[in-house]
């Protein structure tokens, strides 16, 4: 039996999103002929070519939920002249058939393949920015891993009970403990998977969960990327060489990464029954998750886009 909390007509299809790009053309006059989608996990993301712009549409409510901040966040970077992605000078966020979008800047491509050491530089960088006048949310990646499990579609009720428990024993875990590094703004997401070969060199995309936290924080996707992913290269060394700081040599580091393979496993909670072509490595993840096996390696989605 499957837990499935979403009504069929609330899904996102390929339909639905097509419509909604329509409906961008409609409000903005942007050409959306041969739009391409670049990627569909917790967002789909479009490229518009004749209007050189990529649309971001969120993929549930968790997403659109964090409208607002990706924009402040943005807003913020590009005052702190932050190499980042930079939204289209129109009011934002859109919503469609009641999907919530932004609309951004194409990158032009074309420039050196990033590294984990211009990661650390855009980290560094970041890090350094006097927060918003506003602020950022505080750091809570399990209300951010709760709120996916309370819209489950396609996935086993068994599984979704499974995971918030998963949740409560992380929690205690992360209350005990002591961080290292002053903590901040942050990331929240930063991996080379929201790094863009920009012309003028790399530029980060992707803040959906940046908030204010611990720093450590930053480091844990690569250092999980290279001890979970067969990810070529050392991009990780990398990264901890530029910066200065290993985070695997931390004592409260197996709780993160615990924490950070949840998330990735949790990440399409809400729209797994909407992208079945992923499903064989989901299930991958949760059952290696769930054993406590540390060895099997993980992909990325195939077929994501």
């Amino acid at each position: 039996m499957t837990s499935d909390a979403s009504p069929p007509n609330a899904r996102i299809t390929d339909e639905r999103l097509h419509a909604v790009l329509e409906g961008v053309q409609a409000v903005t006059g942007l050409e959306v002929a041969d739009a391409q989608l670049i990627k569909f996990t917790n967002n789909a993301v479009f490229f518009l070519p004749h209007a050189h712009v990529v649309a971001r549409i969120a993929g549930s409510a968790t997403m659109a939920d964090r409208i607002m901040k990706v924009i402040k966040v943005a807003r913020w970077l590009e005052l702190g002249s932050v190499p980042a992605v930079r939204l289209l000078e129109i009011e934002q966020p859109l919503v469609i058939d009641d999907l919530h979008l932004t609309l951004w800047h194409t990158v032009s491509g074309g420039g050196p393949k990033p590294t984990g050491a211009d990661l650390a530089t855009i980290l560094r960088q970041w890090h350094q920015l006097e927060p918003p006048r506003e602020g950022l949310p505080a750091w809570n990646p399990l209300e951010e891993i709760r709120s996916r499990l309370a819209e489950p579609d396609g996935v086993e009720a068994a599984d979704v009970a499974y995971l918030h428990g998963e949740c409560d024993r992380i929690e205690a875990d992360l209350a005990r403990l002591t961080y290292v590094l002053p903590a901040g703004p942050i990331h929240g997401d930063a991996f080379m998977g929201n790094l863009i070969d920009g012309k003028s060199g790399p530029v980060i995309c992707d803040f959906d969960s940046s908030c204010d936290g611990p720093r450590e924080w930053d480091f844990v996707p690569l250092a999980v990327g290279k001890l979970r992913f067969d990810y070529p290269g050392d991009n990780y060394g990398e990264l901890a060489d530029e910066y200065g700081f290993d985070v695997t040599q931390w004592s409260g580091f197996p709780v993160l990464r615990r924490l950070r393979e949840l998330k990735l496993v949790t990440s399409l909670v809400p729209v797994l029954g909407s992208r079945d072509v992923l499903r064989p490595q989901w299930q991958t993840r949760m059952n290696s998750y769930r054993s406590g096996d540390q060895i099997t390696r993980w992909s990325t989605y195939v077929g994501a886009a």
